[in-house]
């Protein structure tokens, strides 16, 4: 079992793991690091059991948040994925209804009926529109008193 140095807040720590896990208990080392890092700065020198936890309080205080985010994001994702399959499922319903009237064979024409207005009530109202014409044109001309 492989044993590294890692360094959190100043001080040397010697630390075994599993092989190839190397990699990873350095980057968490760096994380925790970076903490107490930041606690030592505001509060100074203290006992390396007591920075060590202040350190992974605030670690376990930042993956919290970072969880409660991810939940967010995920209901957030399956919200959508919802969303996305009920527009699918409309989709697919007007799709069939599409082919269902392209296949379907054309309706029957329908008869329309036009009313058919009698010659001699049109020959009639060309006859008073003349007249009306022929009086339009008397007043024109008629001298005004």
């Amino acid at each position: 079992m492989p044993e590294i140095s890692i360094n959190i807040g100043g001080r040397s720590f010697a630390v075994s793991c599993q092989p190839g896990e190397e990699p990873y208990l350095q980057a968490a080392a760096k994380m925790l690091d970076t903490e107490a890092t930041v606690i030592l700065g505001q509060i100074g020198r203290m006992a390396p059991e007591r920075m060590l936890l202040m350190a992974g309080l605030m670690l376990a205080d930042k993956t919290a948040g970072l969880e409660e985010d991810l939940g967010r994001a995920e209901e957030t994702l399956r919200a959508r994925d919802r969303s996305l399959a009920d527009a699918e499922d409309r989709l697919e319903r007007r799709a069939r209804r599409i082919a269902e009237l392209e296949e379907a064979p054309p309706p029957d024409p329908e008869q329309v009926s036009v009313a058919v207005v009698p010659s001699a009530i049109t020959d009639s109202l060309a006859e008073l529109a003349a007249r009306a014409e022929a009086l339009a044109l008397e007043f024109e001309d008629a001298p005004e008193s």
